[in-house]
C-alpha cells in the first residue's frame, strides 16, 4: 500500500513537472518566433530573401507551439493517457508531423539558400524574392503536407488501435515519415554546409594570394617612383584584408622621357586608389559578408542534430524492431528534446544578427517601459 502511494506521488510529481516545463516551453517558442515574425514584417532592413526563409521557419515553429504542444502537454499531464477522441488524435498527429517536417525542411531550405549565396553570389538576389526562392519556400510546405497527408486519409486506423494512446500506429508510415522528414534532409544539410566551408576556405586562400600580389605590385611602383618605403604601404594594405584588389594597369605605356625635366613624382600610400572592376568588388564584398555569417553554422547544425537525432533514431527503431523495448519515459524525453529545437531556432538565427538584436531590444524596451 505504501509503495503504491509512493509510486502515485512520484507519477503526480512527474506530471506536474511536465506541465510546468510544457507551459514554459510553449511561451518561449511563441515569444521568440513571434518576435522573429514581427521583425521581418515590420523592420525594412530585415526584408531580405534570407530572412524570408527564417520567417518560414518561425511560422512553422509558432504554429507548432499553438496547435500541437498544448494537446501534447495535456496528454503528458495525464500520464500519457489520451482521453479525447481518436479524430482529434489524428488531427494532432497530422499537424505534428507536418509542422515538425516544415520546420526541418525550412532549415534545409536555409542551407540551400546559404549555399547559393556563398558559392555563386553573383547569381544571388538579396533584396527581392526570385523564382528560385519562391520555389524553395513553396516546396517546404507542400512537401511537409505531402508527408503528413496519409494520416488524414486514415493510415493511422490500424487494427487493434488503443484509443487511450495517441501515437502513430502504422510502422510502415513511421519509417516513411522519418526518412522523408529527417534521414533525407539531414545529409543534404551536412553536405551543403561542408561544401560551403570548403568554398569559403578556397576563397580565403585566393584572397590572400591576391593581397600578396597587390603588395608586390605596389612595392615595384614605389621603387620606380622613389616613393615611401615598402613597410608603410604594406601596413596600409593589410589594414583592410577583407577587400582584395589588384593594382589597375595604366592606360598607356610609361614614358620616362616625358618626366625627365619635370619635378620628381612622389607617391603617398594614402593617395593610391585600388579600384578593382565592379565584378571583382561585388564578389569580394559578398564573400566577406558570408564568411562572417558562416561562423554560426556549427552552432546551427549542432543544435539541429542534438535535438532531432535521438527522437528519429528511437522513433524508427521502435517501429522496425519489434523485440526492442524502448521505455515510454525515454521516448517522452526525446520528443520533448525535438520540440526544444523550435525554441532554440529564434536564438540561433537571430542572436548573431545585429539587426535582429536591435529590433528585439527596441521591442522589449518598449514593452517594459
Amino acid at each position: 500500500m505504501g509503495a503504491n502511494l509512493t509510486e502515485a506521488a512520484k507519477a503526480e510529481g512527474q506530471n506536474l513537472l511536465a506541465l510546468v516545463f510544457g507551459v514554459l516551453l510553449i511561451m518561449a517558442i511563441i515569444c521568440g518566433n513571434l518576435l522573429v515574425c514581427l521583425s521581418v514584417i515590420i523592420e525594412k532592413a530585415l526584408k531580405t530573401t534570407t530572412n524570408y526563409f527564417i520567417l518560414s521557419l518561425a511560422v512553422a515553429d509558432l504554429m507548432l507551439a499553438v496547435l500541437v504542444l498544448p494537446l501534447f502537454v495535456y496528454s503528458e499531464f495525464q500520464d500519457g493517457v489520451w482521453t479525447l477522441s481518436t479524430t482529434i488524435c489524428d488531427g494532432l498527429m497530422t499537424m505534428d508531423v507536418m509542422l515538425c517536417t516544415a520546420s526541418i525542411f525550412s532549415l534545409c531550405a536555409i542551407s540551400i539558400d546559404r549555399f547559393i549565396a556563398v558559392l555563386i553570389p553573383l547569381n544571388y538576389n538579396r533584396k527581392h524574392v526570385d523564382l528560385r526562392q519562391v520555389f524553395l519556400l513553396s516546396a517546404t510546405w507542400i512537401l511537409a503536407l505531402a508527408v503528413a497527408s496519409p494520416i488524414m486519409f486514415g493510415i493511422n486506423n490500424v487494427p487493434g488501435r488503443d484509443p487511450r494512446v495517441c501515437k502513430l500506429g502504422n510502422d510502415d508510415y513511421v519509417l516513411y515519415s522519418s526518412v522523408c522528414s529527417f534521414f533525407i534532409p539531414c545529409p543534404i544539410m551536412l553536405l551543403l554546409y561542408c561544401s560551403m566551408f570548403r568554398g569559403l576556405q578556397h576563397w580565403e586562400e585566393a584572397r590572400k594570394a591576391k593581397l600578396r600580389n597587390s603588395i608586390q605590385a605596389c612595392r615595384k611602383l614605389q621603387e620606380a617612383t622613389t616613393s615611401l618605403p615598402p613597410p608603410i604601404l604594406e601596413r596600409e594594405m593589410t589594414d583592410t584584408p577583407d577587400e582584395p584588389s589588384t593594382f589597375p594597369s595604366s592606360d598607356g605605356p610609361f614614358n620616362s622621357s616625358e618626366y625627365k625635366d619635370g619635378p620628381v613624382l612622389t607617391v603617398n600610400s594614402a593617395e593610391i586608389k585600388f579600384n578593382p572592376g565592379p565584378h571583382r568588388r561585388k564578389r569580394a564584398k559578398i564573400n566577406s559578408r558570408e564568411r562572417k555569417a558562416m561562423k554560426v553554422l556549427p552552432v546551427i547544425v549542432g543544435a539541429f542534430l542534438f535535438c532531432w537525432t535521438p527522437f528519429f533514431v528511437l522513433h524508427t527503431l521502435r517501429a522496425r524492431c519489434q523485440g526492442c523495448h524502448i521505455s515510454p519515459v525515454l521516448m517522452s524525453v526525446v520528443t520533448w528534446l525535438g520540440y526544444v529545437n523550435s525554441a532554440l531556432n529564434p536564438v540561433i538565427y537571430t542572436v548573431f544578427n545585429t539587426e535582429f538584436r536591435s529590433f528585439f531590444k527596441k521591442v522589449l524596451h518598449h514593452c517594459c517601459s
